[in-house]
């Protein structure tokens, strides 16, 4: 058995929040695999289900980000489970929007909710941070994160969702590496436009032409003749001698 678990803030005011992007993970992976209902429980919103064959417990704490640690103890204490068989996913300012970056153990990066889980359960379980971009300005970073998201930034959200709920089998199974690839591409079939290498960045390959550049040969140099009056005029000037 697995514990899921998805951080953000209880309440409508919050629901379509970046910082929620937890909650909205959670929610796509019960629509997806046809979890139970969500019920009150350890402090949170708890459904169960099923997911390549391993009995898999989602959780959106309702504590609060910054006291989440409150219901994910109570969860893993009454089902006995170690540290290790926990994966949180929440948001990250510190990735690009879009990007996944899955690991276990680490730092809480200044995340309130994962400095409220640490102290409770440990750092062992595994984290999947989803980015959310950064606003560029520290005194922006709260604005940023409690704030919803766009309609253009929907463009990478709605198909990260759902390729996490559909592949959530790899999460299931421990295949991050393969997981996070095949997010990377779902993110990066938004149409975003993406900075291109120059063709001349790499001096192994030589620089197309066009195949009318390519028809324009450079003439070749007039031949100079041996004899006659320009002869001896052309090697005056370059210093040679007559006869």
């Amino acid at each position: 058995m697995q514990l899921l678990v998805g951080l953000g803030n209880p309440g409508d005011k919050y629901r379509n929040n970046r910082h929620n992007i937890g909650f909205m993970a959670i929610d796509a992976i019960a629509r997806r695999h046809g979890f139970a209902p969500f019920r009150n429980k350890f402090a949170g919103l708890l459904s169960e289900g099923t997911i390549a064959g391993e009995k898999l417990l989602l959780l959106k704490p309702q504590t609060f980000m910054n006291n989440s640690g409150e219901s994910v103890l109570a969860a893993m204490s009454f089902y006995k489970l170690a540290p290790e068989a926990i994966t949180v996913i929440y948001d990250e300012i510190d990735l690009a929007a879009g990007k996944v970056r899955i690991k276990r153990g680490g730092g809480n990066g200044g995340h309130n909710g994962l400095r409220s889980i640490d102290p409770r359960i440990g750092t062992a379980y595994r984290r999947v941070r989803l980015g959310i971009g950064h606003p560029g300005n520290k005194d922006l970073v709260m604005p940023h994160v409690l704030g919803d998201f766009s309609k253009a930034e929907m463009g990478w959200l709605t198909p990260l969702l759902e390729a996490l709920a559909e592949n959530a089998g790899l999460l299931v199974g421990g295949d991050d590496n393969t997981l996070m690839n095949r997010l990377a591409i779902a993110v990066g079939g938004d149409g975003a436009e993406r900075p291109q290498r120059p063709e001349s960045a790499d001096p192994a390959r030589p620089k197309a032409q066009s195949h009318v550049r390519a028809a324009r040969r450079p003439p070749a140099p007039a031949e100079v003749p041996e004899t006659g009056p320009m002869a001896a005029m052309l090697r005056k000037l370059l210093g040679g001698k007559d006869g």
